[in-house]
């Protein structure tokens, strides 16, 4: 019996939980987990951001694997230690979790190696940034260089928008240490998509495209999230578009990675703006997307411990994806008030209905188990994912689901998937 450890406490972590335990002959473990995983796993506490701590749960529980779920782990070096420690774990180095860590390292390797992607500058002074993009007096976006949980960039439609975003990275430190360099970008024009690839070190396997919804309201209002639905595979991603994002930005990136001496093993998720049919990046992430991670799993066909462990020893040769189904959709319940301020300890009610309808699982995030109970304990709460033929069937399934689903001051979009269902 193997055991293997998910770290991490959202919808992404218990669909990685939950394909695992797919896998015969698997005991899978969470920390700290959420009340969704305890039905398939044992929960334990612990500090993501601790790799020491990381790596004594690993060692008393007796894992064999450890699965990296969110970035903050992976930039504080919780793979460096658990290899250390001869434990094989699934995600990058601190080296290479750079890629995300820094969102001014990433645009400084993108323009090193050629990889398409928009003009930038880079300021360490709020005042400089700010007199440079009222002087541009054109739309912008503004990034904090370092961690800030998906909501550290803005696109500014305006000199006085980027300014105020200054304003809060910069000087009133709304995201911490992460806030102490900008990036200001060019604003690209086109449409969105996630591409993932899974790597060793030298060979790769490129998962499905998928596309997420980050704005908080239907017809993408509203202040930017850490993402409020997703679906699988876009569109807008032809063959033909596919083979550049491999050939101009995937291949370049993992070549350029060992190159500089920080060889990716891990899930690479590049975002992407399709511009005039030309792939650009945005940015890196060194791990799965949330919600895009819902959806790729309940597409995947078969076991999914050869992919992980053969990243964990570097050689994934003798892995060949399948797709499940056609396509999937997921629509995150969020919590009313949410990006912003909400309100925990809300019950949940109809969670067992809407595992009801075909297709659909109901992946927990913000929830807290008190007895047969749940209750909500995060902003965004359940991630409500659906298979199906095509688009259209996806989104039926997980709206029928979603619509019997109720806790107090629950939103959620209901648009998602609205770029190919409207194509």
């Amino acid at each position: 019996m193997k055991k293997v450890l998910v770290i991490g406490s959202g919808a992404r972590e218990h669909a990685l939980a939950y394909r695992i335990s797919r896998d015969p002959d698997v005991e899978v473990h969470a920390a700290p987990g959420n009340g969704g995983i305890e039905a398939i796993g044992k929960v334990h506490p612990v500090d993501v951001n601790d790799p020491a701590a990381i790596t004594a749960l690993a060692k008393s529980i007796g894992a064999s694997l450890v699965v990296l779920g969110p970035e903050a782990p992976l930039v504080a070096g919780a793979v460096d230690a658990l290899r250390e420690a001869g434990i094989a774990a699934f995600g990058p180095d601190a080296a290479a979790a750079r890629l995300e860590g820094s969102k001014i390292f990433s645009k400084e390797f993108m323009a090193r190696h050629g990889i398409p992607t928009a003009g930038f500058r880079i300021f360490d002074d709020a005042d400089e940034a700010e007199r440079y993009v009222r002087e541009a007096g054109r739309p912008l976006v503004v990034k904090a260089d370092g961690l800030a949980a998906g909501k550290g960039v803005t696109v500014a439609k305006d000199a006085d928008e980027a300014a105020e975003a200054i304003d809060r990275i910069m000087r009133k430190r709304e995201f911490g240490d992460a806030g102490a360099r900008v990036l200001v970008e060019e604003t690209l024009v086109g449409e969105e998509v996630s591409y993932h690839v899974v790597s060793d070190g030298t060979r790769y396997i490129a998962m499905a495209p998928a596309q997420d919804h980050k704005r908080a309201y239907d017809g993408d209002q509203g202040p930017n999230t850490g993402g409020m639905g997703a679906y699988s595979p876009p569109p807008v991603v032809t063959p033909e578009i596919e083979a550049e994002i491999l050939r101009d930005v995937v291949e370049p990136t993992l070549r350029g990675m060992k190159e500089e001496g920080a060889e990716f093993r891990g899930a690479l998720f590049v975002g992407l703006m399709i511009c005039d049919g030309k792939p650009m990046v945005l940015e890196y992430n060194v791990r799965f997307g949330d919600p895009e991670c819902e959806a790729l799993m309940l597409r995947w066909k078969g076991e999914i411990l050869p992919l992980f462990e053969g990243v964990a020893r570097g050689d994934i040769s003798n892995v060949e994806p399948e797709w499940e189904a056609p396509c999937a959709l997921s629509v995150v319940l969020a919590a009313g008030g949410y990006p912003g301020a909400y309100e925990k300890g809300k019950r949940i009610e109809g969670l067992d209905r809407a595992a009801e309808v075909e297709g659909v699982t109901v992946f927990h995030a913000g929830t807290r188990k008190e007895g047969d109970a749940f209750f909500t304990n995060g902003g965004r709460v359940l991630t409500v994912t659906a298979i199906g033929e095509d688009v259209d069937q996806a989104a039926e399934r997980a709206y029928a689901a979603a619509s019997r689903i109720s806790f107090e001051g629950m939103q959620f979009r209901r648009d998602i998937g609205h770029r190919a269902r409207t194509r």
